[in-house]
């Protein structure tokens, strides 16, 4: 069993930069798939950027070019960098495990998640 923490949420300025991180313990990593993905209050769940174990990422098409997903196996952490942030991108980020890399930004079948952590934009 993994268990997963996101952290380096905060409050920002359209077109600021923030770094999330999730950090990873028990059976780490073990699947194939680890992502990120986020919630706004009202709206669905909706996938962001994946990662797989050979270091082929996806992303959202809305995020394309401005958040970039990493993974530090040494440290069995996940990281997502988010630039040039616009209001919409106000929400609760997760990190999941899973498997399965998709188009989009996401795992086919996400199977442990974290408690999230929060981005606020403003204008």
């Amino acid at each position: 069993q993994v268990q997963l923490v996101e952290s380096g949420g905060g409050s920002v300025q359209a077109g600021g930069s923030l770094r999330l991180s999730c950090s990873a313990s028990g059976n780490t990593f073990s699947g194939s798939c680890m992502s990120w993905f986020r919630q706004a209050p009202g709206k669905r769940r909706e996938g962001v950027a994946g990662i797989d174990s050979t270091g082929s990422t996806t992303y959202a098409d809305s995020v394309k070019g401005r958040f970039t997903i990493s993974l530090d196996n040494a440290k069995n952490t996940l990281y997502l960098e988010l630039n040039s942030l616009k209001l919409e991108d106000s929400a609760m980020y997760y990190c999941a495990a899973g498997r399965g890399l998709r188009d989009g930004g996401d795992c086919s079948v996400r199977y442990a998640w974290g408690q999230g952590t929060q981005v606020i934009v403003s204008s």
